[in-house]
């Protein structure tokens, strides 16, 4: 990779501190969610990613994450997603990353997830609705045969045999998130998709080991969580997102959240990364900035993890205050970084902080901004 970074560290802002996810040391707390873009082919990254993810990695963040990735075939939320299920997904995503990587040492990591009874479905610009067989869909499961919307049709219930076939499916991909030299890696038990559907009582009514008690519930999600983080190496930091409620009564909530980070914290999980919502359509989400910063403190007070804020984060002093109020330790955005790529460097200079940036940007600096860009002293033809 070529060497044309110089690094300089803030010492005026919290959000532009260095942090480290065991073994994973990041320039800053600001991190690129995780974002769909269904515009995979057969789970293959296209040329899409290649710009999509060079755009991001130039954005100055601390860390980039590559969007829910699905560990098979069925547990891709529509036909259009990412996947790392095959041999042909790993040298598809491999073209793209060499490519990224020659321009950027920006970390990147994965969220690996399966989607359950929430997989099979148009993309969003279609419609989100789920796919029958006729329209390219196919069969999805889930912890028990309940659909999530009332006109859907019905999972299949998950047997021993289907929860062994998706734990392996899990460890494989995360084996071949290794073998790509991505530098960490989060398991998705967020958003009503299959993991979350486990640890909900709204989408888990089995009567085996796997359901009733909170602790049947978390059963299979620490399961897959074990297994992923003995196949990792040491060096890989293995998170969670999590959807802290279900923002439903009788639904999965903050104190259950916290008993289940409290389990993984046991495991060794490296961070918690604290999202809402997603399980049911019956939800009643309090949308506003910030709206879920409050779950993301509980979780971080109660068990001292690492802890990723996010949802409707727009604001460089937003951002700043989350991190050195201790509400969380990182902020991860996303949106807003669609909206506006180079968000981290407009914070930066809001904040009075630096940010790393290739030397091809280096002229656009503003005058009133000067300072912003590391070493960014450039001679003028």
């Amino acid at each position: 990779m070529q060497d044309h970074f110089v690094l300089h560290t803030s010492m005026t802002s919290t959000l532009f501190s260095s942090f480290a996810l065991d073994r994973l040391g990041l320039r800053n707390r600001i991190v690129v969610s995780p974002m769909c873009q269904y515009s995979a082919v057969d789970g293959n990254a296209t040329a899409w990613h290649r710009v999509h993810l060079g755009q991001l990695a130039q954005s100055g963040a601390g860390l980039l994450f590559i969007e829910a990735t699905a560990v098979e075939d069925i547990g891709r939320i529509t036909p259009g997603c990412l996947g790392l299920y095959s041999p042909d997904n790993v040298s598809a995503l491999r073209a793209v990353l060499d490519d990224v990587r020659s321009v950027s040492d920006m970390p990147i990591g994965i969220q690996l997830g399966h989607a359950g009874r929430k997989a099979s479905s148009a993309r969003p610009w279609d419609g989100g609705q789920l796919l029958p067989a006729s329209q390219g869909g196919w069969t999805t499961v889930a912890p028990s045969a309940l659909p999530h919307g009332a006109q859907e049709a019905a999972p299949q219930a998950l047997d021993a045999a289907g929860l062994e076939r998706i734990r392996k499916a899990f460890v494989q991909a995360a084996l071949r998130a290794a073998e790509l030299k991505l530098q960490a890696v989060e398991l998705h038990c967020a958003h009503g998709y299959l993991l979350h559907q486990f640890l909900s009582p709204l989408s888990n009514q089995r009567d085996d080991a796997f359901g009733g008690s909170l602790d049947n519930r978390m059963r299979y999600p620490l399961e897959v969580f074990d297994a992923i983080r003995d196949a990792l190496p040491a060096e890989i930091p293995l998170g969670v997102r999590v959807s802290a409620t279900d923002w439903v009564d009788g639904g999965w909530d903050l104190e259950q959240t916290i008993a289940f980070a409290h389990a993984l914290k046991a495991r060794g999980c490296a961070w918690i990364d604290v999202s809402s919502g997603g399980l049911s359509p019956k939800q009643q989400i309090p949308v506003g900035p910030g709206y879920q910063v409050p779950l993301a403190r509980a979780v971080r007070a109660a068990t001292g993890l690492p802890t990723i804020a996010v949802g409707l984060i727009t604001e460089a002093e937003q951002a700043q205050r989350i991190v050195q109020d201790g509400n969380a330790d990182l902020v991860a955005l996303a949106r807003a970084l669609l909206w506006n790529p180079h968000w981290p460097w407009q914070a930066a200079a809001a904040l009075g902080a630096q940010v790393k940036v290739p030397p091809q940007y280096w002229r656009s600096e503003p005058r009133e901004a000067r300072g912003v860009f590391a070493n960014a002293a450039i001679g003028q033809r």
